[in-house]
C-alpha cells in the first residue's frame, strides 16, 4: 500500500476556515485536529489514504516544497516570501482574506508620503518581499527580520516602519500605528509539491475535490 498523502495544515485562525472546504472535499479529520490544545501534529482522516499536519504558517511551504507534505493550504505571502519553484498554488481557496501592508506611527504618517521615499527601514518577517516591493519604485529597504511583536519595533527604535499581515487593523491601532500603503491583497491557496503531482496519482483528484468545493461555495 501506498503512504498517505500528507496535507499540511497552517495552525490559527485559518483551521476555522478551512475545516468546511476539507469537509466539501472529502477529507473529514479526526476530532482532535480541530482542538487546538493538542499537542498532535500528525492526525488521520476518514480517508485511511490522506493524513493532515499542523504547523505553522510559514512551515507548510517548507514541508510541501520538499517533498515532507504532498498539499498543503497557505496564504499567497507566504508563497510569495519563499518563492519555492518546486510549489504549485493551482486553487485560490478565498479564505484567510487580509492585506500585506507597510505601516508606520500615526505621528509620522501625518506628514508622511510613501511617494517621496528613497530609503527605508522597516522590521518584518517578509523581507524578501519588502526588499522587492520596494526595489521595483526604486527605494532601497533596509529589512530587520522579526518572527513576531512587530508593531513594538517603531516604540522601541527598532525600525521607524513595519510590514506585517493586517485584517481589522485592530492591533495596529492599539500600537499607535495606521497603514500608510498596501503591498498586496493576500488569500490562502492550496498548494502542491510539482514531482508529487506527477508522481501520486490521487493527488490530481484531490485537487479537483478543492477546486469543486471552493466554487460551490462562491456559488452559494
Amino acid at each position: 500500500m501506498a503512504d498517505p498523502l500528507i496535507i499540511a495544515v497552517p495552525k490559527g485562525r485559518i483551521l476555522s476556515e478551512v475545516q468546511p472546504l476539507l469537509a466539501a472535499a472529502g477529507v473529514y479529520p479526526e476530532p482532535s485536529f480541530f482542538d487546538e490544545n493538542s499537542r498532535a501534529l500528525r492526525f488521520a482522516t476518514s480517508d485511511a489514504g490522506v493524513e493532515l499536519i499542523r504547523v505553522r504558517a510559514f512551515d507548510v511551504a517548507t514541508f510541501v516544497a520538499h517533498g515532507a507534505a504532498q498539499l498543503g493550504v497557505v496564504g499567497s505571502d507566504v508563497i510569495a516570501e519563499f518563492a519555492y519553484p518546486e510549489l504549485y498554488a493551482p486553487v485560490d481557496l478565498h479564505i484567510g482574506h487580509c492585506r500585506l501592508s507597510v505601516a508606520e506611527p500615526a505621528a509620522i504618517a501625518a506628514a508622511d508620503d510613501p511617494r517621496g521615499w528613497s530609503h527605508v527601514r522597516v522590521a518584518t518577517k517578509y523581507p524578501h518581499v519588502t526588499a522587492r516591493h520596494f526595489a521595483a519604485r526604486g527605494v532601497q529597504a533596509e529589512c530587520v527580520k522579526l518572527n513576531g511583536a512587530m508593531e513594538l519595533a517603531p516604540t522601541l527604535g527598532l525600525a521607524p516602519r513595519i510590514v506585517d499581515l493586517v485584517s481589522s487593523g485592530r492591533t495596529l491601532k492599539e500600537n499607535g500605528l495606521v497603514e500608510v500603503e498596501v503591498i498586496a491583497e493576500v488569500t490562502s491557496r492550496l498548494v502542491v509539491n510539482r514531482a508529487a503531482m506527477k508522481t501520486r496519482p490521487a493527488v490530481v483528484p484531490l485537487v479537483d475535490a478543492f477546486r469543486r468545493a471552493v466554487a460551490d461555495r462562491i456559488a452559494a
